[in-house]
Formats: structure tokens, C-alpha cells, sequence
């Protein structure tokens, strides 16, 4: 493979695709459980992650003992970022509360809500279910893979097209421009297309913008004063630190500071922004069951076979046993990661202020496990 070609693969996945099941689901070396309300561990994960070159990590826990907050390099423990692929969760979360209020059947196809719209090189709404798009089975291809989206949005030319608008239609049908992965049903594959469509759905089923349905169904209940769905507005709400990012798999390329950037290239995929407060407050409402009937929250958290992806959740478990439920993301110059148990009781959100490097399993592992980076 060419290396730009290479360049542009890894981009486009630490993109909107953002840390997903697969990043969430590697296990670390077992150690004793932590002790309560301690949170030494996950502070020196978070420096470690800085000593190795992140220039900012910020990172929020709760348990039975309270709130924690932790920084390293240049962060404060207040900060908003983009969230990437978290933005998913929220996504399915408002689907799944139109269908318990009998406004959708997840079971519904495609083409019933959006006619025409699935279509071209073997894509068929007929055949794909809306539980298809929420868990990846879908065979939909993924719009973040086409090498043209790539070239504009992943590599140097980027700086030139950072405020470009894109519509969710046009996202979709660059995805049509290219065979599906599979048949509806037969596979997995973490495709973006997904959630694009499942945003335009809502819109259809609400009858206003999908990011409307967030607010006023999610954002304001919570209180989330920190969470927006920014649409097309290309700045970063305050306190925030930059985002940065090489834009280029090459460790000497320069570096560049991408918080303002147009939303709309990930839209309901990976808009959405937040912090580590408002990311806990939601993941933990949403697994202790505030925003969705108990029936809901059962098929949310049903995986696809074989995938550890429910409806907009991933499942990990991790060194120590313990099994946590949440999301990753990636954007330009952001990498997040949320989690939270199960019983909604103990939750951690975090984020790197960029996008070359790295990782927040050590950092779960530490907060969830007592796992101590090593040296």
C-alpha cells in the first residue's frame, strides 16, 4: 500500500470512527482490584500518557466514594472537547426511545423512513433494518473509507477544507458510490454511513434536526451544560484546550492546532461536545436506566455476535473481570474514551488532546482495575 494511502487509513480511523469496540476491548496484565475511591493509578496513567507524548490528557471518575478529577500536561480538569464516535451513543439512545414510544420498530427497514436514500452498488434499504445501523451489520460502507472523503478531510489538504459544509445526504451517497461489505446480517463492520443515516431517520421521525431530539431529550433532562450538538458551527465553546493534530502518519510532520473545524463532516456519527463531567453524567443515566425502558436498555446492550457492540455501546471487559459499558471517539486532534459498569455506579470519561498518540486502555485498566502503567 502506498504509504499516503497508509497515512490516510490510519487518519480516517482515529477520525470519527474514533477508539471503538476493538480499541476498548484489548485486555491489560491482571492485578488486585484498586481500593475504593483511590484514583493513584489513573493519575499516573494520565502523566504517563503525557511523558509519552500526548500534550494534554484530562480525565473525570466517579464511584461510591465520590468525584475525582485529573490532569497531565497542558489541561485543566474543566475542559470541553470533542467527543468523535460518542457521539453514537447518543445517536442510538434517541432511537431507541422513539421506538418505546411506538413512533419506530428498530425492526423497521431503511426504506420506509428514508426512500431512495440507501441505494446503488448493491445497497438496498429494503434489506437493512435500523438495529442494523445502530450494531454495524448493516454491510453499509463506511464513508470515512472512500479515498476522495480521505484526500479532503484526513490528510494536509485538510487545512484547506477544515469550514467546508458537508450535508448527511452527501456523506451517504459517497458511501453508495462504493460496493456494500457484506449482505445485510452476515457480518460486522464499524461503518459511519450508520449513523448518518440513523440521524437523518430521526429527523424524519421527529420532523426537526436530530440534534434538536438530543437536546431536548437528553442534554437538557441531564442538566449537561458542558454538551452540545454544535451542527454547523465551527468553534469550540470555553474553558477547551487546542486539538491538535499532524494530519499525517509521518512522527516529524508538523503539528497543527484543528479545534475549529466544520462539525458536519461527522454529524450524527461524531459531532457532539462535551466533558468528563457531562460524558459520566450520561453514561451513567443511561446504564442505570433513566433515558430508556428497561426493554430498551436490554436490546441496547444485546451485542452483535462475536462483536462486543450493542446499539451504540461497546462491551469490555476487563484484566481484573470487571466489565464496563460506554464509547471511544476520535476527531481532529481529539481522542475520548468513556466507560461506566454496568449497575451505572462507577464511571470514568477522558480525553487526549490529539490525535497521533495515545491510548486510554491503561487508563481504564488503572481506574477500573488498579492497574499501574509500567515504567
Amino acid at each position: 500500500m502506498p504509504a499516503v494511502r497508509t497515512t490516510r487509513t490510519v487518519l480516517a480511523t482515529a477520525l470519527v470512527a474514533g477508539l471503538t469496540a476493538t480499541a476498548l476491548a484489548t485486555p491489560a496484565l491482571a492485578a488486585p482490584a484498586p481500593v475504593k475511591g483511590d484514583h493513584t493509578a489513573t493519575q499516573q496513567a494520565l502523566q504517563a500518557a503525557a511523558d509519552a507524548g500526548v500534550p494534554g490528557v484530562v480525565a473525570g471518575a466517579r464511584d461510591g466514594h465520590g468525584r475525582w478529577t485529573g490532569t497531565a500536561g497542558d489541561r485543566k480538569g474543566n475542559d470541553r472537547y470533542r467527543v468523535g464516535s460518542i457521539t453514537k451513543t447518543f445517536t442510538a439512545t434517541v432511537l431507541l426511545q422513539l421506538q418505546a414510544e411506538g413512533r419506530l420498530d428498530l425492526d423497521d427497514p431503511v426504506e420506509k423512513w428514508l426512500p431512495g436514500v440507501v441505494k446503488g452498488n448493491g445497497h438496498d434499504g429494503r434489506k437493512i433494518t435500523l438495529r442494523q445501523l445502530l450494531n454495524h451489520t448493516s454491510g453499509i460502507y463506511s464513508v470515512t473509507a472512500d479515498p476522495g472523503f480521505q484526500e479532503k478531510v484526513f490528510g494536509p489538504a485538510f487545512l484547506e477544507h477544515r469550514y467546508d459544509r458537508w450535508t448527511p445526504r452527501q456523506l451517504v451517497a459517497i458511501a453508495m458510490t462504493h460496493e456494500p461489505d457484506f449482505a445485510p446480517g452476515t457480518g460486522w463492520n464499524y461503518s459511519n454511513t450508520n449513523y448518518v443515516l440513523a440521524g437523518l431517520v430521526i429527523e424524519k421521525v421527529t420532523g426537526r434536526p436530530y440534534g434538536k431530539a438530543v437536546e431536548n431529550r437528553i442534554i437538557k433532562p441531564l442538566k449537561l451544560r458542558a454538551t452540545s450538538v454544535p451542527g454547523t458551527d465551527v468553534t469550540m465553546p470555553n474553558p477547551s484546550s487546542p486539538a491538535w493534530s499532524k494530519l499525517s502518519a509521518d512522527p516529524d510532520a508538523p503539528v497543527h492546532d484543528l479545534s475549529e473545524l466544520s462539525p458536519t463532516i461527522a454529524y450524527a456519527a461524531g459531532e457532539v461536545i462535551s466533558d468528563s463531567k457531562d460524558l459520566q453524567t450520561f453514561y451513567r443515566a443511561l446504564l442505570g436506566g433513566r433515558l430508556l425502558p428497561k426493554a430498551e436498555l436490554t436490546e441496547m446492550t444485546t451485542t452483535a455476535p462475536g462483536a462486543g457492540y450493542g446499539l451504540g455501546l461497546t462491551q469490555t471487559e476487563l484484566s481484573c473481570g470487571k466489565e464496563v459499558w460506554g464509547h471511544g471517539g476520535g476527531i481532529h486532534g481529539s481522542g475520548s474514551a468513556a466507560a461506566v459498569t454496568k449497575d451505572g455506579r462507577h464511571s470514568l470519561a477522558l480525553n487526549f488532546n490529539a490525535d497521533w498518540t495515545g491510548d486510554p486502555m491503561p487508563v481504564l485498566e488503572a481506574e477500573f482495575c488498579g492497574v499501574t502503567p509500567k515504567s
